[in-house]
């Protein structure tokens, strides 16, 4: 009788498992676009402090050129724009956060390059970058040579942290984490000149009376995508098709024009600049 009364409680315990089982299995089965519905929200990775591309506002709101994209990607994926979590990032954590899945997507003004393509999935572009290098009009840096005993100003984790490590390494660096805070080194004249990317620098140097990008551009010319956790096939494949899609609007055009025109007016050429429906 004993007996007969285990073998009930095992055959019990055994169907007590079949729908948490099910479950977990069907959690697997779900794409990730799937979970991002489940869970009403899609996080995405943005910079807080790198006006006029990703930054806090005096209310505290996001603002700027990658969110303008973040909030449409948003609507196009949940039916609404404020289904959002934007995560604030700095440069040097941007793939940490996708590989850890922190976040869903990055979106925080993210250069491709080939080590950082090693650990993450970039999407098609929606910009074009190069290396640029900004410095006060008193003493203008206007070649790397210039740089000789004198020392730049670096954000870590940045395009132009890479560069400069690799092929200046004589030049001596002062290193922040934040951009806020290389920026305010630059204007105390804790260091002759700041490198980072030049769309940032050209708008930066328009703020900001006594600046100048004396140096334009270095190293090969780059692009801007947003990047997904390596293997997600299927959120990147949405990506590709949905910037596909915005471009037949012209809506990176719209977004420059909402966010970046205002600070560089007409003295950018904006097609060296954006590039639409995810295709150079």
């Amino acid at each position: 009788m004993k007996s007969i009364f285990q073998k009930f409680k095992r055959v019990a315990f055994a169907l007590a498992l079949v729908p948490a089982l099910t479950l977990s299995l069907n959690a697997k089965d779900k794409s990730s676009i799937d979970k991002i519905k489940d869970n009403g929200k899609v996080r995405i990775g943005v910079f807080s402090d790198k006006a006029p591309f990703g930054y806090l506002d005096s209310y505290g709101k996001h603002q700027g050129f990658d969110i303008v994209i973040a909030k449409r990607l948003t609507k196009e994926l949940l039916g609404d724009e404020n289904k959002v979590e934007f995560i604030n990032l700095e440069a040097a954590n941007r793939v940490e956060y996708l590989v850890t899945n922190k976040v869903d997507i990055v979106l925080a003004n993210f250069t491709v390059t080939p080590e950082r393509a090693k650990k993450v999935d970039f999407a098609n572009p929606y910009m074009k970058v190069a290396i640029g290098v900004v410095s006060s009009d008193k003493d203008p840096i206007t070649k790397v040579e210039d740089l000789k005993g004198k020392k730049l100003i670096i954000t870590k984790g940045t395009t132009a942290d890479v560069y400069f490590t690799k092929n200046h390494p004589e030049i001596d660096t002062l290193s922040f984490d934040h951009n806020s805070e290389s920026f305010a080194a630059l204007k105390d004249n804790r260091g002759a000149a700041m490198t980072h990317d030049n769309t940032l620098l050209f708008a930066w140097a328009k703020q900001n009376d006594g600046f100048n990008v004396g140096i334009d551009s270095l190293g090969p010319l780059d692009t801007i995508a947003p990047a997904v956790k390596k293997g997600n096939k299927e959120l990147l494949e949405w990506i590709n098709t949905t910037l596909v899609k915005l471009g037949e609007e012209k809506f990176i055009e719209k977004a420059y024009n909402e966010t970046l025109k205002p600070i560089y007016g007409d003295s950018i050429n904006i097609e060296s600049v954006i590039i639409e429906g995810g295709k150079q």
